[in-house]
């Protein structure tokens, strides 16, 4: 597991790690198809937020021939407290990337992709237009294939929300993670009205266009701070809503205050149906981007 610069202080280190209850056990296939897709990511020199972020339905995925892509490297400028992507330096903007990850998509005979990227606030858009760039290749390389983006803040620049949009995805995704009460301890170079912000800018600028987030529990909040958000996120034009467990990455990470039941998902995703989202998953092992395509499928 990486740790790089993801060091936590306070709270986070005050509490000892919980061990997980029954229902976060997990099988891990690994059968022809994951070694395959793990094979083929590295000969092309591909990031997947699967790996990076050590995901906990990586080697489910990976079995089913999907993946999520990473893109603009594997470092983040940012420092997220829950978060196992690296941090360190970023690595310079490979722009053979766009046609690579287009042509693992073909070898992975998917229809359906996810996107995402590190945080890169060191370029001037943020990786926008790379972001079109990586958009537009596979559109071209199958016009039919689908793709959903979950893509950073931007810094709240409007212009470069534009240029995602004008690529023409399918889905804009962009994670408001936990409450707004928790952003400064969990999110500490983040702000979660500028992350709504955005969701409202996708719906002015293409107002079609499906809006998703998603959010993690466990981290202290309460139900009320959640039905706050979850509202906040719908009024900003929010269609599709994910709830997961967060899940401690390493020692150095914030800690789990809660691990969730089944039970208490079923009632926050009925929660936040009522409140008026088109379609909810909600679930220990829910992550953003996992199974995207039946959460879209659905909303069609």
């Amino acid at each position: 597991m990486k740790t790089d610069a993801k060091t936590c202080t306070g709270p986070c280190k005050a509490l000892p790690r919980q061990a997980k209850p029954r229902w976060l056990k997990k099988s891990l296939p690994k059968g022809g198809d994951y070694q395959r897709v793990t094979r083929l990511l590295s000969e092309a020199g591909l990031h997947t937020v699967c790996q990076e972020a050590s995901c906990p339905n990586m080697f489910e995925c990976f079995s089913k021939n999907t993946s999520t892509f990473m893109i603009l490297g594997s470092q983040c400028t940012r420092n997220c407290r829950f978060c196992n992507v690296g941090s360190r330096p970023p690595q310079p903007v490979d722009p053979e990337e766009p046609q690579k990850l287009a042509r693992a998509v073909l070898d992975l005979k998917l229809n359906y992709v996810v996107i995402t990227s590190v945080t890169r606030d060191d370029l001037p858009d943020g990786g926008a237009s790379h972001f079109a760039r990586v958009i537009g290749a596979v559109k071209e390389a199958g016009p039919d294939i689908q793709v959903e983006v979950l893509i950073p803040d931007f810094q709240g620049d409007t212009e470069a929300l534009k240029t995602v949009i004008k690529a023409k995805p399918d889905v804009i995704n962009h994670n408001i993670e936990t409450v707004a009460d928790l952003y400064d301890r969990v999110r500490p170079q983040a702000l979660y009205r500028r992350s709504l912000d955005l969701l409202r800018k996708v719906k002015d600028i293409a107002p079609d266009m499906p809006a998703k987030s998603g959010i993690m529990v466990g981290l202290g909040e309460t139900r009320d701070q959640l039905v706050r958000t979850f509202t906040d996120l719908h009024d900003h034009g929010c269609d599709l809503l994910t709830i997961g467990q967060y899940l401690q990455p390493s020692k150095a990470h914030l800690n789990v205050e809660k691990f969730y039941s089944p039970e208490e998902f079923a009632e926050l995703e009925k929660t936040a149906r009522e409140i008026g989202f088109s379609q909810v998953a909600a679930g220990p092992f829910v992550r953003s981007s996992y199974k995207a395509k039946e959460l879209f499928q659905k909303n069609g």
